[in-house]
């Protein structure tokens, strides 16, 4: 069911891979209420995936970016506001990165210079793609950027390895740049924290499925699905949330703010098998 929760709206979806990804999922629902859409992901992401089905479905232009890099950013506002004709009022960063993680590094042993690019990749570029549209006001008054981040930044997830690090400081960008895009253009910027969700990249998570297993029973309403978080995103998209930035907001069942459940207890309680 369709609202037109953003009808005349035009923003900039990035990481979709295939259609298990959130922000494929997003980019699906923002077509359906009424925004026009530029869809980006990196080159090698873009060889590995599916985007140029997605590009068909919701009617986008692919112009490839490495997040990395300061020409392609801009190159990818460039291209973006001519497609438009105009400014942007969306963009939802969903990146990320971890060649640590990918190369089976414990935490206590990582790579320093895969970390630097891992940071690069999946929490400084939301620096540089709000300073690069800053630059260029890119971004239309009142307009809304969103970043996926997850709950291991603030709390322990052994294997989730670097990537905790990397979502800290990816809120952090979010609060600072937040203030300072608001000061100048009302432009909001927030970070959902979503719950584990089976898509290609956190599927690559040691453990994720006895994880997934775990957070469902611990959240009172269950695991919250990509369908569900580009509903959320949507809402974030609209103008419905005029006056919410700098947030980080949980959308995970109620797993953040539960300390055990009946169902958790249970599991611990039951007899083992021999």
């Amino acid at each position: 069911m369709s609202y037109n929760l953003l009808k005349g709206k035009r923003g900039i979806i990035s990481g979709a891979l295939d259609e298990r990804s959130i922000a494929w999922r997003t980019a699906l629902k923002c077509y359906e209420e009424g925004a026009e859409i530029v869809l980006t992901n990196a080159p090698v992401a873009m060889r590995m995936g599916e985007i140029n089905k997605l590009a068909e479905a919701v009617k986008a232009p692919v112009i490839a970016c490495d997040v990395s890099s300061n020409e392609d950013v801009a190159n990818l506002f460039t291209k973006s506001m001519e497609h438009f004709g105009g400014g942007i009022d969306f963009i939802l960063h969903s990146i990320g990165m971890s060649i640590n993680v990918r190369k089976g590094k414990h935490y206590t042993e990582i790579d320093y210079g895969f970390n630097s690019k891992s940071l690069d990749i999946s929490a400084v570029s939301l620096h540089r793609m709000l300073a690069t549209a800053m630059k260029m006001d890119a971004i239309n008054d009142w307009g809304s950027v969103v970043a996926l981040t997850y709950i291991a930044a603030q709390r322990v997830f052994p294997d989730y390895n670097e990537m905790a690090d990397a979502k800290a400081l990816l809120e952090s960008i979010t609060r600072s740049f937040g203030y300072h895009y608001g000061v100048k253009k009302h432009v909001r910027v927030n970070t959902i924290s979503q719950s584990p969700v089976r898509t290609t990249a956190g599927s690559g998570v040691k453990g994720f499925d006895g994880f997934m297993d775990y957070a469902e029973k611990m959240s009172p309403l269950g695991n919250a699905t990509s369908d569900e978080c580009a509903n959320y995103i949507v809402m974030m998209f609209s103008d419905l949330t005029r006056k919410v930035t700098m947030q980080n907001l949980f959308h995970d069942g109620g797993f953040s703010f539960t300390g055990v459940t009946e169902a958790v207890i249970e599991k611990m309680e039951a007899p083992s098998t021999p």
